[in-house]
């Protein structure tokens, strides 16, 4: 399977007693290496900026990537969290500086028949994009006070090149938040759906240029995409993005939400949604208005099930960074098992996808998870409903 996303993190260090496993992201359970790479097709503020996640051969020269690779990450963390930057920046990077992602850096592709593909969407917390905690694009080292802003050609020398960082934008004091986080989700959604035209153009051999000077062939991903077995999953915010992209893109043929945060989608949307969606919902995060905007999509072919015992940071990846005292006291983890939150999740999900996408494995095995059966879960919502709600 070829994931598409924006940042994954490892960490393992301790930061208080984690139990009985140790801290740091568990590695994949599929039958395959995985490699990852950063791809950036225009180096303006115009491209697409992703992380591809994909089948690799296993050489042995690989590294794995730094978890939070430059000090603007931790800015950026910074500024969404509302706590000084250099606090942050030296808190952190001591903590998690040398820390890396379980994948292996710029491995070759490997080519074994048609993969499905996934885009998945973060929270408003992680990194990478316009409605992100920290991200980058480039300008020309040599471009004029005038001439900052306008397109130039994609393909300048690395070289040339100088990071233009930009940071998480909160709404303005007085500022109505629903327009403002409507705007960003309709963007994000966008880049959602490029990325997927990105991926469509690699499948087809069109040359493709990436910013950054790796080694990656992207010529052997040729023909090895099922493009008609393609999925959007998202967390809190992406988990909004994934309702507003199938609302925009019939390619996606089914969509995965985490935990969604449905504020800053507008009514009109709803109706929009043709395509089957899975929400999985923590125990503690959800509320009776957000679980009754998902249940406006029962028109469709909508599944939802709560894993019991988990919190909204149950799903992304600092739920096995910290032990199991800070963990608690910041509600970066539940009183579940992380690992066994996530395995529920996970096994969800791809149950899910092969329903939905027609995937030829034995994810089927897991079915009875997306109808809410089985230790952990139950079906629906554990918030209490307005009676009148639940009879609709």
């Amino acid at each position: 399977m070829i994931f598409v996303q924006r940042l994954r993190y490892i960490v393992k260090r301790n930061m208080g007693s984690s139990g009985s496993h140790h801290l740091g992201i568990p590695g994949g359970k599929g039958p395959n290496v995985v490699g990852c790479v950063d791809l950036m097709d225009d180096h303006t503020i115009q491209g697409s900026f992703l992380r591809l996640y994909y089948p690799c051969e296993q050489s042995g020269k690989q590294q794995q990537p730094l978890w939070i690779p430059r000090h603007e990450y931790y800015y950026g963390l910074a500024d969404f969290l509302k706590y000084n930057r250099t606090l942050v920046d030296r808190t952190l990077n001591h903590l998690y500086g040398s820390y890396r992602v379980p994948a292996e850096w710029d491995a070759p592709f490997k080519s074994a028949g048609k993969y499905p593909l996934v885009i998945f969407s973060h929270g408003l917390g992680a990194f990478r994009d316009g409605s992100a905690s920290a991200t980058y694009y480039f300008e020309e080292k040599t471009k004029t006070v005038n001439e900052v802003g306008k397109c130039t050609s994609p393909a300048l020398p690395f070289d040339q090149l100088q990071q233009k960082w930009l940071y998480y934008k909160p709404h303005k004091e007085g500022e109505q938040e629903f327009p403002f986080r409507n705007v960003q989700v309709h963007q994000r959604a966008e880049e959602c759906i490029r990325a997927l035209k990105l991926l469509t153009d690699i499948n087809l051999g069109k040359p493709v240029h990436n910013v950054f000077p790796l080694t990656f062939d992207f010529t052997k991903m040729k023909d090895c995409l099922d493009l008609h077995k393609v999925a959007i999953m998202g967390h809190s915010f992406g988990g909004a993005t994934v309702i507003d992209s199938l609302s925009k893109e019939h390619q996606f043929g089914c969509g995965v939400a985490l935990d969604a945060w449905m504020f800053p989608l507008e009514d009109e949307v709803y109706a929009k949604v043709q395509k089957p969606i899975l929400f999985i919902n923590s125990e503690k995060f959800q509320w009776v208005a957000n679980v009754l905007k998902m249940k406006r999509l029962d028109t469709i072919q909508r599944k939802m099930i709560t894993i019991m015992g988990t919190v909204h940071q149950s799903f992304p990846d600092f739920t096995f960074l910290t032990g199991t005292f800070l963990g608690r006291l910041f509600q970066l983890k539940g009183i579940i098992d992380p690992h066994i939150a996530i395995d529920i999740s996970n096994k969800a999900s791809l149950a899910f996808l092969q329903r939905h996408l027609g995937l030829e494995k034995d994810f089927d095995q897991w079915d009875p998870l997306v109808d809410g059966k089985g230790e952990h879960i139950i079906p629906g919502t554990n918030i209490h409903l307005p009676l009148s709600d639940v009879l609709q």
